[in-house]
């Protein structure tokens, strides 16, 4: 990457699930604190930055994605001062801080939302989010048939007959976008957070702030057995154009700050083409590449999603960005060790058969991870993923917190089982979470075999998966192939990923279920595994220096 080049082009984006990352006040919940404890081991890892998931004032509904005052820390996470204070310690190890934000819902508990619920229907502060009379003679049906991605009606009505629209669960009212109001609000909050250091904000739900005006019924979903291409559809709420003038408006915002300040947005986009439109030169810096992730363990299909991606950004001017887990999903190794790889989603989960082969899962997220940091562009680790850590698929039904649980009828587990606490170091829970004699128990049980899996047990294995990780990142920070630039293919059998990076650098990586002997007149930079007899097995990858 050339030195003059934005730094947000090529970076390794660290995700701090701030719950799960590191407890540093014993109360069983990740804080500032904790964070701040282990940047040490952040910088020996490797990364460019982290991006922290919210952190502001939330009764935690939905974790701190619902949010009740965006100017304030959460006094579970810490304070304002504290957060200063971890942004300052950070960009003296050289890792810049992206917190989260939440522009398409507040919390109900937000003072907006609690003034419109005092004010009545028909008031102006009821205009800075969506209400609507019922639909039937009575106004008992809700206004249209929209669903939350939590399950259930994405409508609750009040007492006083009208219903407002959430798009997640209830205590997450959504904003009305409309209103010139929510425009000068969150610029404000951009201005304020960026006036204190952060050096940008993942961009929560960026795909769903502007709705159809007319709030119509959802469109006709594709059978099933429909397997032409997908199509953009214009839906009422999912990746409108509109949106985009909201981002043109944040980007001039984020341009009166030095030092290359940046968005990336989670957006889902029905196409390449749609998602590239939120990364043109005028709107957001980089997007997450869902696609990549939901991909499955196939070469042919990589490739595919690969070559769209680089075609799609590049035809912007947008680097793109790959990333294999995320406090949302399943754990990558879990995905991997199954028969079926896919990701799993909300409102989009595939059953697992049966229980994960680990090591098999293990293998193959060993190879990806060396995928993944050897494509131009950016990427993302969710934390854990560089300690190898799996799924918690067998956490007791009593613990369960995610609303995904409460909203399915308890029929859909949710999402806590890839957000529990990260183990660091010892021989049982908490495994160095919570300091030494904490009070309280980490939020969510661990496993009692993690010990091995510590960030402790790992150190000086070169056999481990956070070495390979350490290592991988070394080299990438090293070689002036690796980040931004392009990748050209080389011929290789159905099954083998084979391509090469200028100057003097080639990545294989064999899905097959035969040995693929490396080629001659290079030399091994790093593998995920062993290479016996010049043969990389199935579900290894390798680094090689020309």
């Amino acid at each position: 990457m050339s030195p003059t080049a934005e730094w947000w082009r090529s970076a390794v984006i660290y995700q701090v699930y701030i719950r799960s990352f590191a407890d540093g006040n014993g109360d069983g919940v990740g804080d500032i604190a904790g964070i701040r404890s282990r940047l040490p081991y952040l910088k020996e890892l490797g990364v460019d930055a982290i991006w922290i998931t919210p952190w502001y004032k939330s009764p935690q509904a939905d974790h701190g994605y619902d949010v009740a005052d965006y100017r304030l820390i959460d006094p579970r996470f810490g304070t304002v001062a504290e957060a200063e204070q971890l942004i300052e310690e950070a960009h003296r190890y050289g890792i810049r801080v992206i917190p989260d934000i939440v522009p398409n819902h507040t919390s109900d508990q937000h003072a907006w939302f609690q003034e419109a619920l005092a004010a009545g229907p028909g008031s102006p502060e009821r205009e800075r989010y969506i209400f609507r009379p019922g639909r039937g003679s009575d106004g008992t049906e809700p206004p249209n048939d929209w669903v939350s991605a939590f399950g259930g009606p994405a409508w609750t009505r009040l007492p006083d007959g009208e219903w407002y629209l959430h798009l997640f669960a209830p205590q997450q009212p959504d904003l009305n976008w409309e209103h010139p109001d929510v425009h000068a609000e969150f610029e404000s909050v951009l201005r304020f957070w960026f006036s204190r250091g952060v050096d940008g904000f993942r961009i929560d739900v960026a795909h769903g702030l502007v709705k159809h005006p007319e709030l119509p019924d959802l469109p006709p979903r594709p059978e099933p057995t429909d397997q032409r291409p997908r199509q953009h559809t214009d839906h009422p709420h999912w990746d409108r154009d509109e949106v985009h003038d909201i981002f043109r408006t944040w980007r001039k915002v984020a341009d009166e700050f030095p030092g290359d300040r940046c968005f990336v947005a989670e957006a889902w986009a029905d196409t390449s083409e749609r998602l590239a439109a939120y990364v043109r030169k005028d709107g957001l810096h980089t997007a997450f590449n869902f696609n990549f992730l939901m991909s499955g363990w196939d070469a042919k299909d990589l490739r595919a999603v690969i070559d769209d991606s680089l075609a799609m950004l590049g035809a912007v001017g947008a680097p793109a960005t790959w990333v294999l887990s995320n406090h949302d999903v399943m754990r990558h190794v879990s995905r991997y060790g199954r028969q079926t790889v896919r990701g799993w989603m909300v409102n989009e989960r595939y059953e697992p058969q049966g229980p994960p082969d680990l090591a098999l899962g293990t293998r193959r997220a060993r190879a990806a991870a060396l995928l993944m940091l050897a494509l131009p562009g950016g990427a993302y680790l969710y934390q854990g993923e560089e300690l190898g850590l799996p799924e918690v698929e067998d956490l007791p039904e009593s613990v369960l917190q995610d609303p995904v649980w409460e909203r399915s009828g308890h029929t859909d587990r949710g999402r806590d089982g890839c957000r529990v606490p990260i183990p660091w170091s010892g021989q049982a829970a908490p495994y160095g979470f919570s300091p030494e004699n904490a009070a309280a128990t980490p939020w969510l049980p661990q496993p009692t075999d993690w010990a091995a899996r510590s960030v402790g047990a790992q150190t000086g294995d070169r056999t481990s998966m956070l070495e390979l990780y350490r290592t991988a990142l070394r080299l990438r920070r090293e070689h002036p192939a690796l980040g931004e630039g392009t990748l050209t293919w080389l011929d290789a059998p159905a099954g083998v990923l084979a391509f090469s990076r200028d100057p003097g650098f080639i990545c294989l990586v064999n899905l097959s279920a035969q040995p693929y002997p490396l080629p001659e007149d290079t030399s091994i930079l790093l593998t995920s595994g062993p290479v016996e007899n010049g043969l990389l097995a199935p579900d290894h990858a390798a680094w090689l220096a020309v």
